[in-house]
């Protein structure tokens, strides 16, 4: 196969009449394309190399999309998108306009879910297993799941369900040992152990087949045996914890050999009731480069294909993780009842240096929010100051926690928010764009949305400093931001503590005021930049706080005949409503009659995946499109 990628492969229906020579010959041609794709486009490669066996042993085996498949995250579900009638559109995987990096029902029947975050499917295969029993039909589900996907708490209950109704369910547990990082956890710990023993089936038939040939005396120990199976399998089936549950265990399998895994998949399909098939992988698999490095590539930029190396455009200067993950250090040293916690995302949310230098400090639950955000209350309970990093996506999943465990009791809880705002070419399931709403609802809840670097050293080192109560900081995915009339600092600076609730005035202006909060800041002054050029003095405010407002910059912008509140985030309940709600509950003393409120961000809808850039220009959130749409309000 050239770069070219005009190597056919071959349908689901093409699929079920091969071999497996056949299949393993596919394997790598879809390996090819997936590496060719991705060094162009980046995404999700190590996982979706691991798992190519295991899609095209599931495409053999059962009839898609009469069949339903149901992905858990969806990061291996790029072999899937191949071999279903998405081949002349995958050049597209992940760019705007092009197809989705996770599985989504509006690009193909053969997608039963949209997928993007961990753990949901089991309980959306068993919903749509219960609803083929009430209906009659005999359509087969089966679910893919990681190991660390398996770890969250809405996996377990829905694998005590599962357990429980009995009906017929394949669940393929592909265990590579990985999430984006190793593994954490006593799950974890216990399927290693089933990886290093031998298939139960095999064991069993070596010993009754042993037996069986001592004679009448052998066949009577194989017949009482039956009374203790239970018993035997205890001590060499690690695979017991499902059994127990009421779910066949088949394995370990080896999720790189065709042969096994269908055999594994037709005796599912037979079965009678939920079936758990253990096949191990290798993140990363037939790539040199990724399975040295199965993290580097779990999500990946740009790279050569041929070396493994990036070739991703170079960030200019911090991201905001990066500045986060140093401004924690110093607060760390400083403060020694500071812990961190994060929830299977050590890297992504820069907390590697801290578990490094505080190892005794730093708990990673695993891929479980609501245990990490409750296990924080209890730790603020014991004494501590605990700091929970975590996506705003991933957050919304311990809403409850926040409010009941944290919020409702005082406990000074401090959330850092990264991934806040438009994300880019993970799209829908992963842009961070309702935090500002639900955390607002929040009683005691105190929000900080610092637009750059100085700023977030600044929002904790204030996190850090309050008494009591939670506090959340939000920042985007990305560089950060040098605005105007700044410059870095060439020396390390002490950081300040922020007056609560009070905003920086940027600019005067008396025709227009805009009020933002985070990275936008800089696309409100490169407005008012444009605004002045054709004689429109706009006043910039970086709110900075989005909970408590500062009512007093509110009421100083009122003076101006038009307000113009700007975040990256939905304006339903957001950031602008907070403004429309202190404008609507007092009286604004000299405000002119005339004064408008033009509330702009992401508007009541879903975004789609594409670049940052792309997406702020789609959403008119550019500094030119937003200077022209003030200069149509205003005229």
């Amino acid at each position: 196969m050239g770069t070219s990628g005009s190597q056919h492969i071959p349908t689901s229906v093409e699929l079920r009449a091969f071999d497996v020579a056949q299949l393993d010959e596919v394997a790598l041609h879809i390996r090819k394309r997936l590496i060719e794709v991705t060094s162009v486009n980046g995404g999700h490669l190590a996982s979706s190399l691991g798992a190519v066996e295991i899609i095209l042993a599931l495409h053999n085996v059962y009839d898609f999309p009469k069949d339903k498949l149901v992905f858990d995250v969806g990061h291996q579900s790029y072999a899937h998108k191949l071999v279903t009638d998405r081949q002349d559109s995958f050049a597209t995987l992940r760019t705007y306009g092009g197809l989705a990096g996770f599985t989504r029902r509006e690009e193909s029947p053969y997608d039963a879910h949209d997928a993007g975050h961990a753990s949901d499917s089991l309980s959306i295969a068993l919903g749509l297993a219960l609803a083929r029993d009430m209906d009659n039909s005999d359509e087969r589900v089966v679910v893919l799941i990681g190991d660390a996907a398996l770890s969250g708490g809405m996996a377990f209950e829905a694998l005590n369900q599962i357990g429980n109704e009995g009906t017929d369910l394949t669940i393929v547990l592909n265990d590579n040992e990985m999430s984006i990082s190793r593994n954490v956890g006593a799950l974890s710990l216990y399927l290693a152990k089933a990886r290093m023993s031998k298939p139960y089936t095999t064991v069993r038939d070596t010993v009754e087949g042993g037996l069986g040939s001592l004679g009448r005396v052998g066949r009577f120990l194989v017949n009482a045996g039956e009374a203790v199976k239970g018993s035997f399998k205890k001590l060499v089936v690690p695979g017991m914890f499902f059994e127990d549950m009421g779910i066949t265990y088949i394995g370990p399998v080896d999720g790189h050999n065709i042969s096994a895994l269908q055999k594994a998949l037709r005796a599912a399909s037979k079965a009678t009731g939920p079936v758990l098939i253990h096949a191990v992988t290798q993140k990363g698999h037939g790539y040199e480069p990724a399975e040295r490095q199965p993290d580097v590539f779990h999500g990946v930029g740009c790279y050569d294909p041929a070396t493994g190396l990036s070739q991703a455009k170079k960030t200019c200067g911090l991201t905001f993780t990066q500045a986060f993950s140093q401004a924690l250090l110093s607060e760390a040293e400083r403060n020694s009842a500071l812990v961190a916690l994060t929830a299977a995302m050590t890297d992504g949310t820069g907390l590697a240096a801290f578990e490094q230098h505080f190892p005794e400090r730093f708990f990673d639950v695993g891929i479980a929010e609501e245990h990490a955000v409750a296990l924080s209350a209890g730790l603020a309970l014991g004494g501590k100051l605990p700091v929970v990093a975590i996506y705003s996506t991933f957050l919304q999943r311990a809403f409850d926690q926040t409010v009941i465990n944290v919020a409702l009791q005082g406990q000074h809880v401090v959330f850092c928010v990264d991934r806040a705002g438009l994300v880019g070419e993970d799209g829908t399931t992963h842009h961070g764009l309702f935090d500002l709403a639900y955390l607002r609802a929040v009683p005691g809840m105190r929000i900080l949305a610092p637009a750059d670097a100085i700023e977030l050293a600044d929002a904790l080192h204030t996190a850090v400093a309050l008494s009591d109560g939670p506090i959340a900081l939000r920042y985007p995915r990305g560089s950060v931001p040098l605005l105007p009339g700044k410059t870095e600092a060439s020396e390390p600076r002490v950081p300040r503590e922020l007056p609560l609730g009070k905003a920086v005035k940027l600019r005067p202006g008396a025709d227009v005021s805009l009020l933002a909060v985070g990275r936008v800041v800089g696309a409100a002054l490169g407005a008012a930049e444009q605004l002045a050029q054709e004689g429109i003095e706009a006043a910039v405010y970086n709110m900075l706080w989005v909970k408590p407002l500062d009512e007093e910059a509110i009421r100083e912008a009122a003076q101006t005949p038009l307000i113009v509140t700007l975040e990256e985030g939905t304006v339903v309940g957001g950031f602008g409503s907070g403004v429309l709600e202190v404008l609507a509950r007092q009286s604004v003393a000299g405000a002119a009659e005339s004064t408008r409120v033009l509330t702009l961000g992401i508007p009541d809808t879903f975004v789609t995946h594409g670049s940052t850039e792309e997406l702020f220009e789609e959403l008119g959130l550019t500094a030119s499109q937003l200077a022209e749409r003030i200069k149509g309000v205003l005229s």
